[in-house]
Formats: structure tokens, sequence, C-alpha cells
């Protein structure tokens, strides 16, 4: 019997089983041959725009993220200043300042909020409600730190380029499993995909969130500020997280109390100076 064959001497449904196929090793190809070495940990990752693009996406969305959180602070808020004053020494004091980013630091008006994040670029953002509850200069080195860490790591390119194999791994699974006898098939081939992909998304955004962690604390410890502020900064979050969490696979992030088990183990094999310091109460950076 040949590959074509179904019995009858007809061809059907092999025809877009090959299509699939041919999508899915365009995808692979695609995304295995779009490579750029990122310029601080000079690994080669799996990427399709440059790091100026990076920066001119996150400078387009940067106006609308604010928006969607109150928007911004005002620069000539003592806790702006504050903010993109522990930006920029971290910047200044850390390899960051080696890569082509362009960082820039934002305090959101949401008070209810607690969240911190970066777009791609170099965008970085903090909202009220998190700096609300936030008590050393050591812990918001911590927050701003691994935003900053996704920008050094490119999540959110790599995040794109992902998502886009993705896709076409869920649209060729919908023309493979195509029956003209019963357009069902096909749909519910494709149905079924997309769950296994954003299950995947979702794995990989653990595993960003966790990285980013570890860039945190490394670039803190750079900067001269002590670590461990970086778990109290988890404490906060745990607290605040909603009664009856979903389970982890279908989240974006680890459980708080995962990732300070991760941060915990890192500090007791990689132990740091006694020197690292708290840094000053943010209640009194805010009133000089």
């Amino acid at each position: 019997m040949g590959i074509f064959s179904q019995g009858n001497g007809g061809q059907k449904g092999s025809p877009p089983l090959i299509i699939a196929l041919l999508m899915v090793a365009f995808g692979l190809f695609m995304y295995w041959t779009h490579t750029e070495e990122n310029p601080i940990i000079g690994e080669k990752q799996h990427i399709s725009i440059t790091p100026e693009q990076e920066i001119k996406l996150g400078l387009q969305a940067a106006p609308e993220m604010a928006a969607q959180m109150g928007g911004e602070v005002s620069s000539n808020n003592p806790k702006t200043q504050v903010v993109q004053s522990i930006g920029k020494k971290i910047i200044s004091q850390t390899q960051a300042q080696k890569g082509p980013w362009k960082f820039q630091f934002h305090l959101l008006a949401d008070p209810k909020t607690i969240n911190a994040f970066a777009l791609s670029g170099g965008q970085v953002f903090i909202t009220l409600g998190l700096l609300n509850n936030l008590q050393t200069e050591a812990q918001l080195a911590g927050v701003l730190s691994r935003e900053i860490g996704h920008v050094i790591q490119r999540h959110s390119a790599q995040q794109m380029a992902k998502g886009e194999l993705g896709k076409i791994f869920v649209l060729a699974t919908g023309v493979g499993t195509s029956d003209p006898q019963n357009s069902n098939h096909g749909y519910m081939g494709m149905a079924i995909a997309n769950i296994v992909n954003q299950m995947t998304q979702l794995h990989y955004s653990r595993k960003d969130e966790s990285e980013a962690d570890l860039w945190g604390v490394k670039l803190m410890i750079e900067a001269g500020y002590d670590p461990h502020a970086m778990i109290e900064v988890l404490d906060i979050l745990e607290k605040s997280a909603p009664k009856g969490q979903q389970p982890e696979m279908l989240l974006s992030h680890p459980y708080p109390e995962h990732r300070k088990h991760q941060l915990a183990a890192y500090l007791k094999d990689h132990p740091p100076s006694s020197s690292l310091t708290e840094g000053k109460n943010l209640k009194d950076l805010f009133n000089e």
C-alpha cells in the first residue's frame, strides 16, 4: 500500500498532512535560523527582532500600558524621583549598562494593583500600590533589578518567537487533522493544539520569571544591595496574592513560595558579602 493510498484508490487526508508537515518544518526552520547573540550574557537566543526594534516597540507600548494603570505619577513627585534614581544607579553600577537598551523607569498611579513589569527595550514600570508596600531602598532595588533582568534576557523578544512558532504548530495541527467528510475534525484538532500551546507558553513564562528573579539578585549584589531584600519583596507578594489560587501550571508566574525557595537556595550556594546594604528607609528618601 502506497503512502497516499486510502484503500479506495483515492488520496483523501494525505495532502493536508503533507501540508501540515511542511508548515511545521518551515516554522522550525525560521525559529532555529533566526538567532542573535545576547550582548551581555554572550549566548545565542532564538529571536526574530533586533535590539533597536525592541526599543521602538517598548517606547510605542509604554503610553498605553501607563494609561491602563492610572497614568504616570509626575516626574516632580519625590516617589518618582526615588524610583528613577535607584533605577539609574542599578544601570550605572552593573553589567546592564553594557547592553544597547535604553532604560527608563516609570511610577504608575494605580494605588491598588501590586505589580511591576518591563517592556522590551528597557521600559520598566512599578505601580504605586507595590511601591507603597516596600520599606527599604534594597527592596525597591530588588523589584527594579528583576525587571531589568527581563530586559537583559530579552524575554519579551524570545516569547514573541516562541509564540509565532506555537501559532504555526496550532495551524498545522488544524490542517493535518482536517477531514473533508467531517469539518469538526480540524476544529477539534486545532482546539486541542491551542490548549497545548497555551500551556507550553505558560511554562516558558514561569521559567522566564524564575530567571528574572535570579538576575535581580545578581544585579542587586553588583549595585551593593543586600539580595535578601528580594525575598522580603516576595513575602509582600505572597501576602497580597488572592485566596484560592489556580494551579501553578495555569499561571504565568511560579507561586511566591517557590520563588523564595529558589532564591534562598541560590543565596545559600552563593553567600553574598556582609558589606551589602539594605539602604535607606524609603519614607526617609521620599522626604529628603
